[in-house]
């Protein structure tokens, strides 16, 4: 298993420099582009010539070449050959979908996955293609090897479940895939930086660019990052599910995105910092509270083994309240009596985020699914942000825990 180390990598991509010599690439803003020479355009069309092989940008859904810059970065961040870019998360993690199956076909996923992810593979695949998915405990190797089948197209897992934070064994599970034949797909919103799917032997790694990434709460943005020929096939002209579903990230967001990679790793580690020294403390108060940087997380060791160890252990904990009742108190009382942070889905963001998942990010789910993933009605994910000092927050979270019953008080 080679090393990647993505800060490495993005400090040595090749500098595009701005249409006017700018320290910035410039926003290609055009829809549609010009053919020079009139007759390369047949070639265009039929795949035979690209920007990088003697022909040159042919429409804002197909490439675009500011967008086609934030995907070099990507793929340069996970370790892949290329990677190319969707309007959202779901954008990319559908497309991916369609790429491998057809119709009657069979995914495996991890039984806890985001809501979306869940229904898009639980409800609208099967009513639209057929494609059928089992959803099972990814943590259990032997269960995933046997969910798979002889029309299953890919196993799809999240290298930290979304919400329990559950850390997925990449290696072990892509030994499984490719045994079976079939690609690993691993959703790393969670984790960027700190895990390196592609690395560890995942074949497609995506993103929701809204997030982490993003990290200030003001985009929709998503990633597929995957081998070069992958990449091709999604914005292949007649069957491209990029490309003929028309998912396409705006020039002027990936520009964005761009500018805020350089201090991509600044943010994670600070994210884990805070909710390492948030988590540790709220465990000693004898709180429900699960990080997989905590030493009692079932995970701790195998995150140890795979994690870049500059990056913490992520940005997310979670607290399990026991009902939603008391759910919606702790997260009233910390965002509208201390100002802890702010009642909102989403993550990445500079301030803390909270959810009670089982009514909200993961409200797609039905009672026993939400059940057979361990999703407590009065568990409430944090997406701990790093404004204010350590001190100030945790007064604010100890006074809230204690005032809503979680904690004894004094």
């Amino acid at each position: 298993m080679t090393r990647h180390d993505p800060v490495e990598a993005l400090a040595s991509l090749r500098h595009e420099f701005g249409e006017h010599g700018g320290v910035n690439m410039s926003i290609e803003a055009s829809s549609t582009f010009t053919v020079v020479d009139p007759a390369t355009m047949p070639d265009i069309f039929a795949g035979r010539k690209s920007p990088e092989s003697g022909g040159c940008y042919l429409y804002g859904r197909h490439f675009n070449p500011t967008v086609y810059h934030l995907g070099r970065q990507l793929a340069a961040l996970e370790g892949t050959e290329a990677a190319y870019c969707s309007a959202s998360g779901m954008g990319a993690i559908s497309a991916v979908i369609f790429a491998l199956c057809n119709a009657g076909d069979h995914v495996v996923a991890s039984h806890t996955i985001y809501g979306g992810t869940w229904a898009l593979l639980n409800d609208f695949m099967p009513a639209k293609t057929g494609v059928r998915t089992s959803f099972v405990d990814t943590t259990n190797l032997a269960a995933v090897k046997n969910a798979i089948t002889d029309r299953t197209r890919l196993l799809y897992v999240e290298s930290m479940s979304n919400p329990t934070l559950r850390v997925a064994d990449i290696p072990a599970l892509a030994a499984i895939a490719h045994e079976a034949g079939i690609p690993l797909v691993v959703d790393n919103t969670f984790s960027p930086l700190v895990l390196s799917p592609a690395r560890l032997g995942a074949d497609i790694v995506v993103h929701s660019l809204t997030k982490f990434i993003g990290g200030a709460s003001d985009l929709i943005g998503g990633a597929v990052c995957a081998s070069g020929e992958f990449i091709g096939s999604l914005m292949d002209l007649h069957t491209g599910p990029l490309m003929i579903l028309g998912p396409t990230l705006d020039p002027s967001v990936a520009a964005s995105v761009a500018l805020r990679l350089p201090h991509l790793a600044l943010r994670m580690a600070a994210h884990g910092e805070r909710a390492l020294a948030l988590a540790e403390r709220t465990e000693i108060l004898g709180v429900t509270v699960a990080y997989p940087g905590l030493p009692g997380h079932p995970d701790r060791a195998l995150l140890e083994r795979l994690r870049h160890p500059d990056f913490g252990y992520g940005g997310l904990l979670t607290i399990d309240a026991g009902t939603e009742q008391k759910a919606m108190a702790l997260m009233n009382t910390l965002q509208n009596d201390h100002q802890f942070g702010y009642v909102a889905v989403s993550l990445g963001y500079f301030d803390t985020l909270m959810s009670c998942s089982a009514s909200s990010t993961s409200s797609e789910m039905p009672e026993e699914a939400l059940l057979n993933a361990e999703i407590s009605p009065g568990l409430v994910r944090m997406a701990i942000g790093y404004s204010g000092s350590l001190e100030q927050r945790w007064v604010q979270l100890e006074t809230a825990l204690r005032a809503t019953g979680l904690a004894p008080m004094r």
